[in-house]
């Protein structure tokens, strides 16, 4: 079974993308273009980051902001799945710090990025998505993401990798999403012995919410993404981090982001999915 560090190095290249803020209403609220690098360095074990954003005038013009660091190894905060899908974030939901998780699938050339913020006070605050292409590769980018391209039945292998042991657990993995009148939706998850299901309404085009113990948003997104989140986080409620999204037609990625009811990041569970034929 491949290393962290491995599944880190399935990152390596050039990305030129654009950063998005998306706004809790799921209209874009900025458009950032990007070139972002991984490069090994001559000494083993050294991987040298750079990321350079653009203003109005796009890659042509000059950059707006610069930045760069040197990795050796790879903090507690983020796990690294074998194809390079990666997820991290906050370790410790604490009271009046700010918190968040960044959810980040990688397939061939394409790299698809999310980054969930939420306020001091808990309350989910934006997201910011990351549309990324490896230069000189063939990776296009996916149609928005709506429940008819979600719904079906998957199946696949669920791939969990716990706060206090780095190597993963592997369970095969179902769910099934489904689209009920106009605007309702179910998602039942089968990862193991374990199922889970939760169902909401649509309030819009591209955002919706579900009860239950917790309230959740569902945020339909461009690239054929998608992210599933709880309104409030709280160092006294377990809760999950959740976002998808679809490569191709019928293949899908879905990373979920665990937290006790102590707020403490518990695991992070990355499940590759197709969607059955009929």
């Amino acid at each position: 079974m491949s290393s962290q560090w491995d599944n880190f190095l399935r990152n390596l290249g050039e990305w030129r993308g654009t950063f998005c803020g998306l706004a809790a209403d799921g209209s874009i609220a900025d458009t950032t273009p990007s070139i972002l690098r991984l490069e090994e360095g001559e000494e083993e074990r050294l991987v040298r980051f750079s990321l350079r954003r653009f203003g109005p005038e796009g890659y042509d013009g000059v950059p707006i902001h610069e930045m760069a660091q040197d990795y050796r190894n790879l903090g507690k905060q983020v796990v690294f799945f074998e194809n390079g899908t990666f997820c991290k974030g906050t370790l410790q939901v604490s009271p009046g710090a700010e918190f968040g998780g960044e959810f980040g699938f990688v397939d061939g050339d394409r790299r698809h990025r999310l980054v969930q913020l939420h306020g001091n006070d808990g309350r989910f605050s934006k997201l910011v998505l990351i549309r990324e292409f490896r230069s000189g590769g063939h990776g296009e980018e996916q149609p928005s993401a709506s429940l008819d391209r979600l719904a079906g039945q998957w199946s696949g292998q669920a791939s969990t990798i716990s706060a206090d042991w780095p190597e993963p657990s592997l369970d095969q993995a179902s769910f099934q999403i489904s689209q009920e009148g106009a605007q309702g939706f179910s998602l039942r998850t089968q990862i193991g012995p374990q199922e889970h299901q939760i169902s909401g309404v649509l309030q819009g085009p591209c955002l919706g919410t579900a009860g239950g113990e917790q309230e959740l948003h569902l945020q339909l997104l461009p690239d054929a993404g998608f992210n599933l989140r709880p309104v409030q986080v709280s160092h006294r409620a377990a809760f999950q981090l959740e976002a998808g999204w679809m490569p191709t037609p019928n293949s899908m990625q879905r990373l979920i982001r665990r937290y006790d009811a102590s707020g403490a990041w518990l695991s992070a569970t990355q499940i590759r999915a197709t969607r059955s034929a009929g």
